[in-house]
């Protein structure tokens, strides 16, 4: 593969309409304003040794920081920085979304703003890449930088999908590059808006690479994600790739059918004895695991039914609210 000369064509100049780079870098960021700015020059500097024309796409999920400005002034210096800003935080999903939409290299990569993604590791996608591999997977080998709540809650996650959705996300990250065949089939064949990013990019298939890498220390700032986003997220991702959570609604049942023959057996080998039958106390714990059981029933299957409404409403993914760099006005949704 020929590799294009590296563009960077000065303070608010802007490449030709009809160029289309050779990398995309998508970076996700929610108030990141203290370290935008060195993720753009750190990430520019790789590809830059690389010898490839690319793009850096910065996606805000509505920050209430200086994330944008950031950005935007980056965009007045570098003609190879653009960026979209949303009305609201929409997730770091609809933030992926909207930044591959917004991409126009043959290849996309999909990497953190906070550097916690080493941009070191970018060289041996390209390689790959460039092998035949039209998914690159950036593994993680080493997450000594995280606490050891997040790396347990890591774990739970990454192995509850594993096993129940079929595809392999053991210590799977967002850190990817996408041939743009890739990019083509997740933004256009795969309408689903509660999306799990990760596992589609496992589930669509291709050939597919993957690359170890140690997670790094952040370059600035504190980590943005909460108990509940991650137990969202995790909501979303199994409820997007399997149906094994409805099947417990059956196991529930098969069990509740055993329990019920257990203390019908016991009660009539008692009054066949002419013994007393058990009273309250069994009568009560007996409601109590038929209440428990079908309250949990009805909470999975809503959660199906909460999946199937969010769909149906067809409401937007996402909404821009400005954007920096686009010749034409991005995708809205």
């Amino acid at each position: 593969m020929v590799l294009l000369e590296v563009l960077d064509t000065g303070p608010g100049k802007r490449p030709a309409a009809g160029e289309v780079p050779l990398v995309s870098v998508v970076l996700p960021a929610h108030n990141e304003g203290e370290g935008i700015r060195r993720a753009l020059e750190t990430i520019a500097g790789v590809l830059r040794a690389c010898g490839v024309t690319f793009e850096l796409i910065v996606v805000d999920d509505g920050s209430r920081d200086d994330t944008f400005a950031e950005v935007q002034e980056a965009a007045q210096r570098w003609a190879w920085v653009r960026g979209l800003r949303f009305s609201r935080n929409f997730g770091k999903e609809a933030a992926l979304l909207a930044g591959l939409r917004a991409a126009r290299g043959k290849a996309v990569i999909t990497i953190d703003a906070d550097l916690q993604h080493p941009p070191g590791v970018i060289p041996d996608l390209l390689r790959l890449w460039r092998d035949g591999a039209r998914v690159v997977h950036a593994v993680k080998r080493d997450r000594s930088t995280d606490t050891g709540t997040a790396r347990w809650r890591a774990r739970v996650f990454n192995g509850l999908l594993s096993r129940f959705g079929r595809i392999d996300l053991q210590n799977a990250s967002d850190f990817k590059l996408l041939d743009r065949t890739a990019v083509d089939v997740l933004i256009e064949r795969l309408p689903e808006r509660g999306r799990f990013y990760r596992g589609l990019a496992q589930w669509i298939g291709f050939a597919q690479a993957s690359v170890p890498f140690n997670v790094a220390p952040r370059a600035a700032g504190t980590g943005k994600w909460s108990l509940l986003g991650l137990i969202s997220l995790a909501t979303t991702a199994i409820l997007s790739f399997t149906s094994a959570p409805l099947r417990i609604v059956t196991l529930l049942g098969l069990v509740t059918l055993v329990f019920a023959a257990i203390v019908g057996t016991d009660a009539l080998i008692s009054w066949v004895l002419g013994n007393n039958a058990a009273g309250f106390l069994t009568l009560e714990f007996t409601m109590l695991i038929l209440g428990s059981f079908i309250m949990i029933s009805l909470g999975i299957v809503g959660e199906y039914i909460a999946k199937i409404y969010e769909e149906l409403k067809g409401r937007p993914t996402y909404l821009v609210e400005q954007s920096v760099g686009f010749d034409d006005e991005p995708p809205a949704v």
